[in-house]
């Protein structure tokens, strides 16, 4: 059996889909109406742009969409986009959703953008930040975030030994601190300029909630695992209301890995910029099965 992944922030470099432009059409077509959609020429910023550039949210999110469906279509166009399970890391949601037909590339670019938009905003509000945590187990780290003083939560469940924390900046520094004197391998604040995945995400869920509301999903062709709960969903109201829980919630990529492994996935191709999926799926089980998509 064979899952199909899709890579979230921080996948990004520059230059990314500059190939696909200039190999094949239909992917020049696709980028062409992004930035009809955007307003921005978002191509160019994907091929020229440095990489403080690709760093805006802005930027972003839509830049790895983008790269992710395009790609996504153009195994489709070679018979050769045939999951049996999707699924994405965070913003990778999206870009899964419309690979397996559930939204279209349209609605989804919108969604993207207008995610990244209100993430950018709500992140200004309070002085906010990420930290990578190595070597503890999760319910360490959940416990010593909660007895922080402040907003720190656990916000992306990476895979075993591997757990991003988020939240206020004085917080998260402290949580850090108690992390190390309980034997983290490492506790290091990230350059984001954000606590996704965080109640401090709540104004932009508040924003998000009504445009996915009025966006139409329909069933994908394949169950999709996503992120609030890391198990397979194929109904369409809930794979909405769990896109709108996702701003806030953490994202369960251990438990999603899990899952794909349990119901028997023996291969896994990883859809978008980068190899970051795959690296976690390895330290889940060596043996699997893992490529980067092709546009042959």
């Amino acid at each position: 059996m064979k899952a199909m992944v899709f890579p979230g922030q921080g996948s990004q470099f520059p230059g990314m889909g500059q190939d696909l432009y200039n190999s094949h059409n239909t992917a020049r077509l696709r980028f062409e109406e992004a930035g009809d959609l955007l307003g921005f020429d978002i191509a160019r910023v994907m091929f020229e742009g440095s990489p403080e550039d690709l760093k805006q949210t802005n930027v972003t999110q839509p830049a790895i969409f983008l790269h992710a469906v395009v790609l996504a279509e153009g195994l489709r166009l070679n018979g050769a986009f045939d999951p049996n399970f999707v699924a994405g890391h965070s913003l990778g949601e999206f870009s899964a959703l419309v690979a397996a037909g559930a939204m279209e590339f349209s609605d989804g670019l919108r969604l993207v953008a207008q995610r990244a938009d209100a993430m950018q905003q709500a992140c200004k509000a309070v002085p906010s930040t990420m930290a990578a945590i190595l070597g503890l187990e999760d319910a360490v780290v959940e416990e010593i975030c909660a007895a922080q003083k402040g907003i720190v939560v656990p916000a992306n469940y990476n895979c075993p030994g591997q757990l991003v924390i988020s939240g206020e900046v004085n917080a998260v520094e402290k949580a850090c601190e108690a992390l190390k004197a309980a034997g983290a391998r490492r506790a290091l604040i990230l350059p984001v300029g954000g606590a996704f995945h965080s109640p401090l995400m709540e104004p932009a869920r508040a924003t998000l909630e009504q445009a996915i509301e009025n966006t139409p999903i329909q069933a994908p062709q394949c169950p999709i695992v996503q992120n609030v709960t890391g198990t397979p969903e194929t109904n369409p109201a809930v794979i909405r209301t769990q896109l709108v829980a996702q701003l806030t919630a953490p994202v369960r990529w251990t438990q999603t890995m899990e899952t794909l492994l349990a119901a028997g996935v023996t291969s896994i191709t990883e859809i978008g910029p980068g190899k970051v999926l795959q690296g976690l799926f390895k330290k889940i089980d060596r043996s699997l099965e893992t490529e980067s998509a092709v546009w042959a």
